[in-house]
C-alpha cells in the first residue's frame, strides 16, 4: 500500500505536512472542536490524566501544534517544564500568542522541530505526549525510536490518535462524516480540502490496536495499555521506557 500524502505523491511527506498545517493553521482549532463538537478536548485531558500519577516534571509535547495539549497539561500537572515541537511554524505562532495570554510562558516553550531527529538528549525527559501526531511521520518507527531515546528510563510516552471503531455501524458513519463532511466543511473554513481529505486517508491506513502495539513494543516500550475512546475513534496508547 503507497504511503498517504496530502497533495503529492511524488513529493516527500515531511514537507507536505508542513506546509498543510500552515495552510490551515488559522482554522486548526476552531474546526477541530467544531468537528468533535467540544469532546476532543475531553480526549486530550484523558490522555494526560493516565501520566499525571508520576508528577513529571520536564515533558515533552511532540506535534504541539497550536500547543493545545502542552496548556491542558500545564493546567492539569503543574510541572516545572514544558517543550512542544512541531513542523509548522504557523501553528506555533499561534500557540505562542495563546500561551502568553494566559501567562504560561515561563512554563511552556514551543520550538521548531522535526519529530524524526530530535535535538534533546537522551533521557532528558520524564513523559512525552502526543496528540494526534504520530499518524503523520513520514517514518513512524523512527519518530516513535526517538521518542523513546529523549525519555528517561521510567519515564512514560501517552500517545492519543485516531483508530477505526470495531461496531460497523459506527464505522459506517464516522466513514461518512469524515470521507465527506469533514472535507467538505474543511474547505468551506480553511480553503484547504485536501487537508481533511489527508484526514480521513491516513486514519484508515494507519496501524491501530494490537498492531500499533506491536510496533510500540518492537520499539522497546513496555507495559503497554490501549484504552479506546468513543467507541473506538480514537484510542489513547501508554506505555513506558
Amino acid at each position: 500500500m503507497s504511503e498517504v500524502k496530502p497533495y503529492s505523491a511524488e513529493e516527500a511527506k515531511k514537507g507536505q505536512i508542513e506546509v498543510m498545517f500552515d495552510n490551515i493553521a488559522g482554522s486548526y482549532d476552531l474546526l477541530n472542536h467544531v468537528f468533535t463538537l467540544g469532546i476532543d478536548r475531553g480526549w486530550r485531558k484523558k490522555m494526560i490524566k493516565m501520566i499525571a500519577a508520576d508528577k513529571p516534571q520536564n515533558i515533552l509535547d511532540v506535534a504541539t501544534g497550536t500547543g493545545d495539549v502542552a496548556i491542558m497539561t500545564a493546567r492539569q500537572l503543574n510541572p516545572k517544564s514544558i517543550t512542544g515541537i512541531d513542523l509548522s511554524n504557523k501553528m506555533l505562532e499561534i500557540g505562542r500568542d495563546k500561551i502568553e495570554k494566559i501567562g504560561l510562558s515561563e512554563v511552556i516553550t514551543l520550538e521548531q522541530g522535526d519529530s524524526e531527529s530530535l535535538k534533546f538528549d537522551t533521557g532528558t525527559f520524564d513523559a512525552v505526549t502526543v496528540a494526534f501526531g504520530v499518524r503523520n511521520f513520514e517514518d513512524l518507527k523512527k519518530g516513535l525510536a526517538e521518542m523513546y531515546r529523549v525519555t528517561r528510563v521510567g519515564g512514560q510516552v501517552a500517545i492519543l490518535e485516531f483508530s477505526i471503531p470495531k461496531s460497523m455501524v459506527l464505522n459506517g458513519i464516522y466513514k461518512l462524516y469524515s470521507k465527506y463532511i469533514m472535507p467538505f466543511i474543511g474547505k468551506l473554513t480553511s480553503g484547504d480540502a485536501s487537508a481533511y481529505t489527508y484526514l480521513y486517508e491516513s486514519v484508515q491506513q494507519f496501524p491501530h490496536g494490537q498492531s500499533f502495539i506491536n510496533i510500540l513494543t518492537e520499539t522497546g516500550f513496555k507495559n503497554v495499555l490501549a484504552r479506546p475512546l468513543f467507541g473506538g475513534i480514537c484510542t489513547i496508547y501508554k506505555s513506558i521506557k
